[in-house]
């Protein structure tokens, strides 16, 4: 089989190993995200973990603008900037993970209007939220089932790449790369929203 782009590196031999860890990865996440809204560790005394939040509408955004990257370098045809800005991207996206995970784990959800911060929403806030809190919870809900089900997918769109199988990487790209942009996208606008709310 010729290359189609044989300045980049591909390893087709390490495919099934690959998939393997793909779904190994896409269940430890689903399976961590479930625990955290069960559980809840304590935080050592002396640390905050209040800046967190704001730490990952920042990782989204950055992995939006790689993304964005990844978009002009392979209409541009520069296939090795491409990978590189989707490597970034997907590096931006662990990094927010791992730090999802610790704030979650650690911090009470944050409820949208819930002004007195005491994780209930009384019927005076929820008045004054009243439309704009359906908006939220509209965004917030498909990004969260976004970001659910497209992690196996945005993997295996990567595999497809490194293995050598251009055509599929193309395909599955074309679904995965506008969804994976609305996620990061929308999580900055989620943190904006809710930003007034956390204590």
């Amino acid at each position: 089989m010729i290359k189609a782009y044989p300045e980049l590196t591909t390893y087709p031999e390490k495919e099934r190993g690959l998939k393997i860890a793909v779904w190994v990865a896409s269940v430890a996440v689903l399976l961590l995200v479930g625990l955290m809204r069960q559980y809840k560790l304590p935080v050592p005394d002396g640390w905050d973990v209040g800046f967190l939040p704001a730490v990952n509408a920042t990782l989204n955004a950055l992995t939006a603008v790689a993304l964005l990257f990844s978009l002009y370098f392979i209409k541009q045809r520069k296939v090795v900037a491409h990978r590189n800005a989707n490597a970034l991207a997907l590096g931006f996206s662990v990094l927010f993970l791992l730090c999802y995970v610790v704030y979650h784990f650690t911090t009470p959800e944050v409820i949208y209007g819930d002004v007195d911060h005491d994780g209930l929403l009384s019927a005076a806030e929820e008045a004054a939220v009243a439309g704009k809190r359906t908006t939220y919870l509209v965004i917030l809900l498909s990004h969260i089932s976004l970001a659910g089900i497209l992690l196996p997918f945005i993997l295996l769109t990567t595999l497809r790449a490194l293995v050598g199988k251009y055509e599929m990487h193309r395909k599955m790209a074309r679904i995965v790369w506008p969804l994976w942009l609305y996620v990061a996208i929308t999580g900055p606008v989620v943190y904006l929203m809710l930003r007034g709310y956390y204590p």
